[in-house]
């Protein structure tokens, strides 16, 4: 059972143990203001944590805010690894509906004000110097965290390190060009990580510690200079070096990944984001906790019911390798062909049956909680017994990820794919995404009764920078395979990477990147690719994705593609109100169309409906109504 203290750490959205009591005792019922706050650590302590709601603000992508199709779905989404299922709702980026935007879009500082206003009344405090540069510390990763999602969005952005007031010049002053803003944010968290204090007996044990601030620097780096890189902006090495120094030194300190504890295939993978607590699981570093009756979440509920509608496409299906560790165009692949989905999954990376449901199909007893056989064909029972049965519909037991599926209330899903847009657990291409089911019995009718814990910050994402960050710097080999990559695919049962094996031809359909100015693109070395490819899978639905395709400049390649489903006889697609997608044309086959099976359609070819990526989608546009409150500020190119 998890253990409850009533604090501003559960206003802010993170619920923090090993307070003491006295603290609690103490804690105003207000806000605490400026006069009052600024003497004690206790009073720093209850004044920051507002700032723990970062990880849950949706302009962020990664954000773990309790609904998953508004936070970290939403990012992967904007990649085009995912689609919406309903019809109306194509990528709005390859369909250009980005519309111009008059306030918003993440141009906001709110949390920089109340950080500033902490940093500047440090030292008139009654702390000790240790205690002073702990709190400064702590304000710097924060301070920096935000200003990470700034600089990606905009790109240069405006400078603020004191209260602002109406007078404030640096209120009405321009935009600071993005590199010199970047190298304040690395020097920031680079002393930051020197100088935090081990102050966790008193913060509690899910707070920001030297931990948490490495794990930050490794994200920023790699994003900075990957950006710096492939943006042409230059003097990426250092960042590309920091990213080395500070991913291996968490590395050493997280050497084991999570297994899990249900037994199926990549069990640690697909419990990371369904396990009711995440404290003490390896390689979490920080976490948000959900509690019952204080601050529940409704993922896992949401994903029951006919309202999720977040879906992956057949593109994204085929980025998955096989088990044996080649991708399905591989001559040595074993590839089963896509002609029905049972054949699609088979020896497939099983993150792919965490990440989507596969397919089954089972008879339906009757009762409230419904009883179900096996069908008489046994190939409707293949993924059943790899992902093991649900063999109690009144206690589905831990895990979660059984077969066959129950809906919000608790009746049966017989079968997957389901196809439509309307019914529970439906999806328009076949493939139906399932990252945070769980806590079914708990979830019954009440969406707010889920309380699985999410990660924020852990030791897979850090092993994939390390390893992106050494091959940018020209010292990715087999040793770093084994200590990153390949510690992924062994969790997953995922044959190794070998990297003398992966040469041009390792991947006929690799992708490609594109530099400013050519719109042929150029194909990714392939050892990058592999690399990209295993971030793109260990991270999906986690909400990276739209990040990595614009710092990696190959937003084209994934976004100016046709979204189709699974594939399918056109009988049975006309019987459930669908058309084919048309290879030759790149329309849909329609009602009269002569194919006899194809993919499912979902939309339209962007470029051949005279759409696709714009170049200026890189950065957001700086909202109009700031323009005209400050002349000084430069709106992006091409908006």
């Amino acid at each position: 059972m998890k253990k409850i203290f009533i604090s501003f750490a559960i206003l802010a959205g993170v619920t923090l143990s090993g307070c003491n009591d006295s603290f609690l005792d103490k804690l105003p019922v207000t806000d605490p203001t400026e006069e009052t706050v600024f003497k004690s650590y206790d009073n720093f302590l209850a004044f920051m944590w507002p700032c723990y709601e970062m990880f849950s603000n949706t302009d962020i992508a990664t954000s773990v805010n309790g609904i998953g199709q508004n936070s970290h779905y939403q990012g992967d989404i904007n990649a085009g690894f995912m689609d919406s299922k309903y019809e109306s709702s194509s990528n709005n980026y390859a369909y250009q509906k980005i519309t111009s935007t008059a306030t918003g879009n993440g141009w906001s500082f709110g949390y920089l004000r109340r950080i500033n206003m902490m940093l500047t009344h440090i030292d008139g405090s009654n702390l000790t110097d240790v205690e002073k540069n702990h709190w400064k510390a702590v304000g710097y990763f924060f301070h920096s965290y935000w200003y990470m999602e700034l600089i990606n969005r905009f790109g240069d952005i405006p400078w603020i390190e004191t209260v602002l007031n109406d007078e404030s010049p640096e209120a009405y002053g321009p935009r600071v060009a993005r590199k010199e803003v970047a190298d304040k944010v690395l020097d920031r968290l680079k002393w930051a990580e020197e100088n935090i204090g081990d102050f966790q007996s008193r913060d509690g044990d899910n707070t920001i510690n030297r931990d948490c601030i490495r794990a930050a620097i490794s994200r920023f780096t790699l994003r900075e200079g990957t950006w710096r890189k492939y943006h042409e902006l230059g003097d990426y090495d250092k960042y590309f070096t920091e990213c080395i120094r500070v991913s291996k030194l968490l590395m050493d300190d997280y050497p084991t990944l999570y297994y899990g504890t249900d037994g199926q295939p990549a069990a640690g993978y697909g419990e990371m984001w369904t396990t009711e607590s995440l404290k003490g699981i390896p390689g979490v570093i920080l976490y948000k906790e959900y509690v019952d009756d204080i601050n529940n979440c409704n993922y896992s509920y949401m994903e029951h019911t006919s309202s999720h509608y977040v879906e992956m496409n057949q593109k994204t299906v085929d980025l998955y390798l096989m088990k044996n560790g080649k991708p399905i165009l591989n001559h040595a692949s074993s590839y089963h062909g896509d002609k029905d989905m049972y054949a699609t999954f088979r020896d497939r990376d099983p993150r792919l049956y965490h990440t989507v449901i596969p397919p089954y199909k089972v008879k339906a007893g009757k009762g409230d909680y419904p009883t179900w056989s096996y069908t008489d064909d046994p190939a409707d029972r293949e993924y059943i017994d790899i992902m093991k049965p649900n063999e109690s519909c009144s206690n589905p037991g831990t895990g979660m990820k059984r077969l066959p599926g129950q809906n919000w209330s608790a009746s049966l899903v017989p079968e997957i794919p389901r196809l439509g847009t309307g019914a529970f657990v439906t999806c328009r291409s076949g493939y139906y995404v399932w990252k945070n089911w769980s806590q079914w019995e708990k979830s019954f009718n009440n969406g707010a009764q889920n309380t699985a814990d999410k990660p924020i910050f852990k030791i897979e994402e850090v092993l994939l920078n390390y390893a992106e960050a050494m091959f940018e710097a020209g010292q990715f080999n087999q040793p770093v395979a084994d200590i990153t990559i390949n510690k992924l695919r062994d969790r997953a049962g995922v044959a190794q990477m070998v990297v003398a094996d992966i040469n041009d031809s390792f991947d006929p359909n690799r992708g490609k990147y594109y530099p400013k100015g050519n719109d042929n693109g150029i194909l990714v070395d392939p050892v990058l690719w592999e690399i990209r490819r295993e971030r793109i899978i260990e991270l999906m639905g986690e909400g990276f994705g739209f990040y990595d395709i614009r710092r990696w400049r190959m937003a084209p390649w994934f976004l100016n593609k046709t979204a189709t489903g699974l594939w399918l006889s056109k009988e049975k697609a006309a019987a459930a109100g669908y058309t084919l997608y048309n290879t030759e044309t790149g329309y849909s086959d329609g009602a009269t169309g002569t194919m006899k099976e194809g993919y499912l359609y979902l939309f339209n070819d962007p470029l051949k409906e005279g759409k696709g990526w714009l170049e200026k989608y890189y950065l957001y546009q700086v909202p109009t109504t700031e323009i005209l409150l400050n002349p000084a500020l430069e709106q992006n190119p091409g908006w």
